[in-house]
């Protein structure tokens, strides 16, 4: 039987493919080397972008004129943004003030719990908490978070100062694009890329928003119900870290027992949390955030865990909490492109990131009532 020759790949596409791998890991490299600057940079487009969306639903449900709703917007993130800082100082610092009630008898209710735990395997001689603690380099830890509590307040510093730039340059970003695209039809495409674009990020934030402070509720309660102490601060931490995929949900469902198995002689308080906050979750990740993604985020789960993966390398927890806008910001981006619609397509939940016509019914563009484009960004309107 005659074998089938081989498939025969044209040298010019290996060597277009070769280029994008090439390419792609210089560009890894950039962005590592380069993180600490373009770290608040990203961090500013966040804000910037979280702006956007407030100032369009204060148009929209109240009668600000455009340029009061803009100030309006700015002051409501601003405040929130140093009010979130404030609230993180002072409750890590009633956090500890009140862990230091407890202090004189963590060491024994450690040791309590080894031994337990100890017990269920069979084992009569478990470590004491001295001797693991021997065993550690506390002066390091403890350096290192001094240090990452250091960059933290940097950080947020430049992340305002990129803000402040980033909002005076946005004025002239209308004349910009008539110089890019002077042809009224491309200017008119580039709008709706950019349109949306901006409309899946605000979309992850609404969703994340909504759903976190929905958790974050209910949390509390069941929180101040157990009377664990500093419930405050470990909701706010589960607002937090609620915006980082896979992760998140594991911190804010064991970090409250954790806590509450040194606080409480007995079990049933951190079983009570530990239950209860992964209930809240479930329901919360299986029922409610699905129903409201809807076509905001239609990102393969394997691509979420692989961006976190990834962003996290590059850049930290920054690089966590905008691991999933950056990759709704890149399947968008990469959708709007014959050569790369591929890779959208794979990035995607459903194999439609952004259907080529507006006739295909799997999926429809975003909703024009938040993200329509504009009327055509002439000179004249600069």
């Amino acid at each position: 039987m005659p074998m089938k020759p081989p498939t025969v790949i044209p040298s010019s596409t290996v060597s277009r493919n070769a280029l994008v791998v090439i390419a792609a890991v210089a560009a890894c490299w950039a962005v590592y080397w380069l993180r600490d600057i373009l770290t608040p940079l990203a961090m500013a487009i966040f804000l910037l972008i979280m702006i956007g969306g407030m100032q369009r639903w204060l148009e929209q449900h109240t009668r600000l004129p455009p340029r009061w709703a803009g100030a309006t917007a700015l002051i409501l993130v601003i405040l929130g943004f140093f009010a979130s800082v404030a609230f993180i100082l002072n409750g890590a610092l009633g956090f500890f003030g009140e862990a230091s009630g407890v202090s004189t008898r963590i060491g024994p209710r450690l040791d309590q719990i080894l031994t337990d735990a100890w017990g269920l395997f069979g084992q009569t001689e478990p470590p004491t908490v001295t001797e693991l603690l021997t065993q550690l380099d506390l002066r390091s830890y403890i350096g290192e978070a001094a240090m990452q509590v250091q960059g933290v307040l940097t950080g947020a510093v430049f992340v305002l100062i990129y803000l402040a730039f980033l909002l005076a340059s946005q004025w002239g970003f209308r004349r910009k694009l008539v110089g890019m695209f002077p042809e009224r039809k491309s200017r008119t495409e580039a709008m709706e890329v950019f349109e949306r674009v901006r409309g899946g990020v605000e979309g992850y934030l609404w969703v994340q928003t909504v759903t976190g402070l929905m958790i974050c509720a209910a949390a509390w309660i069941l929180m101040r119900a157990v009377g664990l102490q500093n419930a405050e601060f470990w909701t706010f931490v589960i607002f937090v870290v609620g915006f980082i995929p896979v992760l998140g949900g594991a911190i804010a469902g064991l970090a409250p027992p954790l806590f509450a198995l040194v606080q409480f002689e007995s079990y049933w308080p951190a079983l009570i949390l530990l239950g209860g906050l992964q209930a809240i979750l479930f329901i919360s990740g299986n029922m409610i955030q699905p129903r409201m993604q809807g076509d905001n985020q239609n990102i393969d789960p394997v691509v979420v865990l692989l961006s976190l993966a990834l962003w996290g390398k590059l850049w930290g927890v920054i690089g966590m909490f905008l691991s999933t806008p950056l990759a709704v910001l890149m399947m968008a981006i990469l959708a709007e492109f014959k050569g790369s619609r591929w890779i959208a397509i794979l990035m995607s939940g459903d194999g439609e990131p952004y259907p080529e016509t507006d006739e295909a019914p799997a999926r429809k563009r975003p909703s024009p009532r938040v993200n329509a484009p504009q009327a055509d960004p002439d000179v004249s309107e600069t």
